[in-house]
């Protein structure tokens, strides 16, 4: 396993494979697998743009023989950072292909973020769009050229400056000369994004092995098959969207992947009866807004049988109301790039649709409800879910000192959300960890209130999070001015944006306070903050 990577343990690796869950399967080889099996069948829509598993398959192979042409080499680690376009199909499983660990990174991230996942995974290559929404990732590119001594490769979908590599052009080249490498299911096969639950995000290894089981297992208890058509509205790149069961999830069982340009209701109802969707994996933002519209009786919906929430808890009210206006199954999906997926059964009871967060996917997910003392609690008792299994991991990438908090002694992954179970049924909480949810989004406390301490105005600060109808959480930020300063949300977000930092992390609310609460040892109370806030909310809606 590459270097830096945690295994399991023997015994569990043979248990894994005895009892199936890992088959042995590259993901490339489950694509090539589908391909095979249905290589005339619509794989992937886009627009106008309708691509055969055939066609994916070849581009695949094609795209790989190049990135090999091209220097990158097996085990290099390369920042993908494409939105849900054709080409990140093709980039994804592409460099996979090539034996490449591509690392996942959002649209929404900037120069900090990205030249954190560069430096923390050694990345050799850098695959990017050329300007999306006035950004232009081609010039920050060059900069984390110039500062990233690792980083060899820029490969653009669209225009590229000089020096960088087009993935139009490369896929116009003849297909492989000499054989690709041979990929082991046991390897790396990508690397996810954690939480950033303290600063800046960690490196997930995910192999090929337990990354294909997730897929596949998320797939079947979502009812995939060759029948589905899914919609994909939400980044590629997070594990949600992309093997939860998600894009993976589709192609492994045979599936239709159709790509939304938008995720607004007249976009997504106006897909939903052209293309014939069957599942749509969507979050708490998005549903609240399709149920605010009169849209849904305007389209023929009659082929939407499921609505996926993820990311953040879904009220139960919001799972009702889907149930009743657009006639299909409301299925809560929770979880962790980490590893554990908990699914709500399908055609369950009211109860277990309507309030749980679902049921571990994988018998052989093992699971504990900690409390304070590290001792496991009683059925209905509240306190810190802790996982092992086949498909969650026993380390980060090169972090001995992160692993050594986030994991107990015996290869349980603590993941920090406070939870009650029933059985194996879970009921979440919230969060044990000091994050902001907003809509999916995971915004690190820590991270950002460093950045505010850096502020020319600021004596002392805090970042809390605020509720929100429609994002669950935003940041909210308390601030403490200096003697004889003062400060303006504006001139806040201007200071943060100098930071270049993805938007989503930005405080939504500045509240200028001469004090903290804080306890007899001087830590900031929170939670009074956060009760402070919601109740100003609250009363401002009234008035």
């Amino acid at each position: 396993m590459l270097q830096g990577c945690v295994a399991w343990p023997e015994d569990f690796a043979r248990r894994y494979r005895e009892r199936g869950y890992w088959e042995g399967l590259s993901i490339c080889d489950a694509l090539a697998r589908s391909a095979a099996a249905r290589p005339d069948k619509v794989a992937l829509v886009h627009g106008a743009e309708r691509i055969r598993y055939a066609e994916l398959g070849e581009r695949v192979e094609r795209l790989a023989a190049q990135f090999v042409r091209c220097g990158l080499q097996p085990l290099d680690r390369v920042v993908l950072q494409l939105h849900n376009v054709p080409d990140f199909l093709y980039a994804f499983f592409g460099l996979i292909r090539a034996g490449c660990i591509p690392v996942m990174a959002l649209r929404a991230h900037r120069h900090t973020e990205v030249k954190h996942f560069i430096s923390g995974s050694g990345a050799a290559g850098y695959v990017i769009p050329d300007v999306l929404r006035e950004f232009d990732y081609r010039t920050m590119a060059e900069e984390m050229r110039a500062s990233c001594p690792t980083l060899k490769q820029v490969f653009v979908a669209g225009k590229p400056l000089g020096g960088q590599h087009s993935l139009a052009a490369l896929m116009e080249q003849p297909g492989p000369a000499a054989p690709l490498p041979r990929l082991d299911p046991q390897e790396v096969a990508l690397m996810l994004l954690s939480g950033g639950t303290t600063s800046l995000a960690k490196l997930i290894p995910r192999t090929h092995d337990d990354y294909v089981y997730n897929a596949k297992r998320c797939g079947l208890l979502a009812g995939f098959a060759e029948h589905t058509v899914l919609m994909v509205i939400l980044p590629l790149g997070h594990n949600y969207n992309l093997a939860s069961p998600g894009l993976m999830g589709a192609l492994y069982h045979g599936g239709t992947v159709v790509l939304a340009p938008a995720g607004d209701a007249d976009t997504v109802f106006s897909l939903v009866e052209r293309e014939g969707v069957t599942v749509v994996p969507a979050a708490v933002p998005l549903i609240a807004a399709w149920l605010n519209t009169r849209l849904p009786e305007r389209h023929d919906l009659s082929t939407l049988k499921v609505i996926q929430n993820g990311g953040a808890r879904l009220a139960p009210e919001l799972r009702a109301r889907l149930r009743e206006r657009l006639e299909c199954v409301p299925q809560e999906i929770y979880g962790t790039a980490e590893g554990l997926i908990s699914m709500v059964r399908l055609y369950g009871d009211d109860e277990a649709v309507l309030e749980s967060s679902g049921i571990p996917i994988c018998d052989d997910d093992e699971i504990r409800v900690l409390g304070d003392d590290e001792r496991e609690l009683a059925d209905g008792a509240a306190g810190e879910l802790c996982v092992r299994g086949p498909y969650t991991i026993r380390g980060y990438y090169n972090a001995p000192e992160k692993n050594r908090e986030a994991f107990t002694p015996d290869g349980f992954y603590r993941m920090g959300d406070i939870v009650r179970k029933r059985g194996r049924q879970l009921y979440t909480e919230g969060r044990r960890k000091d994050i902001i949810n907003r809509g999916g989004e995971k915004i690190s406390c820590d991270e950002i209130e460093n950045y505010l301490f850096a502020h020319p105005s600021v004596k002392a600060a805090t970042l809390v999070a605020m509720p929100d109808e429609v994002f669950g959480e935003k940041a909210c930020a308390f601030v403490i001015p200096k003697p004889g300063m003062s400060l303006t949300l504006g001139e806040l977000t201007e200071f943060l944006k100098g930071q270049r930092i993805a938007s989503f992390k930005l405080p939504e609310r500045l509240e200028l306070v001469t004090e903290f609460p804080t306890s007899p040892v001087g830590k900031i109370l929170k939670r009074e903050l956060r009760e402070r806030i919601a109740a100003q909310l609250a009363s401002e809606r009234k008035s």
